[in-house]
C-alpha cells in the first residue's frame, strides 16, 4: 500500500510538470493544428476502408471456402448453396461500403478541415 502512495504521489508530480509546460507551446500547438487534423483524418479514413476489406475479406474466404466444401459434399444442393452465398456475399460486402462511405466523409464532409 506503501509503494501504491509513493508512486501516485510522482505520478501526481510528473503530470503537473507536463501540464505547466503545455501553457508554453500552446501558441507553437495551433500553428500546426490544421497540418496534425489533416494528417490524422487521412490516416482515419484509410484505417476504415482498410480494416472494413481486411474483414470482410476474410470473411468471405470463410464463406466461400464453406460453400464449396458444402457443394462437395451434396453436388444436389448447389443452387440453394450458391443462391445463399451469393446473398451472404452481397451482405458482407456492403460492410466494406460502408467503411468507404465513412472515409469519404471524413474526407469531404469534415467541418475541421475547414
Amino acid at each position: 500500500m506503501k509503494k501504491a502512495g509513493i508512486l501516485s504521489v510522482l505520478m501526481v508530480l510528473a503530470l503537473s510538470t507536463v501540464a505547466m509546460a503545455s501553457e508554453a507551446g500552446a501558441e507553437a500547438a495551433a500553428a500546426v493544428a490544421p497540418a496534425a487534423n489533416l494528417a490524422l483524418i487521412c490516416l482515419a479514413a484509410a484505417l476504415s476502408v482498410g480494416v472494413a476489406a481486411l474483414g470482410c475479406g476474410i470473411g468471405m474466404g470463410a464463406g466461400i471456402g464453406g460453400a464449396c466444401s458444402g457443394i462437395a459434399r451434396n453436388p444436389e444442393a448447389s443452387g440453394k448453396i450458391t443462391v445463399t452465398m451469393i446473398i451472404g456475399l452481397a451482405l458482407i460486402e456492403s460492410l466494406t461500403i460502408y467503411g468507404l462511405v465513412i472515409s469519404l466523409i471524413l474526407l469531404f464532409a469534415n467541418p475541421l478541415l475547414k
